[in-house]
């Protein structure tokens, strides 16, 4: 496991999910949160938000994991975005392609505004 602490939280709210992940996400700890992800009952029209504001480092592990949870969510008519994503994150996104394939909010309660 990493060196420093790691979590998944999921709760309801809004009209969907919210999956907080705190931590290092990585090899190590990406499984956690595709097990998370797995463990949601999502309904069409309902949306997954993944709060990033805790993750304090992302590899391409937890890049897919994050991949994954789109998919769960596509695969139940849900909609997917990512909250507070950091910089560092944000600016990897872009780097390999993928800041246009998240919707991201400043917060977990913007992505349900809309």
């Amino acid at each position: 496991m990493t060196g420093t602490p790691f979590s998944v939280t999921t709760r309801t709210a809004g009209g969907g999910a919210v999956v907080t992940v705190e931590g290092e996400l990585d090899l190590a700890t990406a499984p956690r949160l595709r097990a998370g992800v797995a463990a949601l009952v999502l309904k069409p029209g309902q949306v997954l938000v993944v709060d990033l504001a805790g993750v304090t480092f992302c590899d391409s592990s937890g890049i897919s994991a994050l991949i994954a949870a789109r998919n769960v969510a596509e695969a139940a008519g849900a909609a997917v975005g990512l909250a507070a994503v950091p910089a560092r994150l944000s600016r990897t996104f872009g780097l390999i392609g993928l800041a246009d394939f998240f919707p991201t909010y400043p917060s977990a309660e913007d992505a349900f505004g809309d």
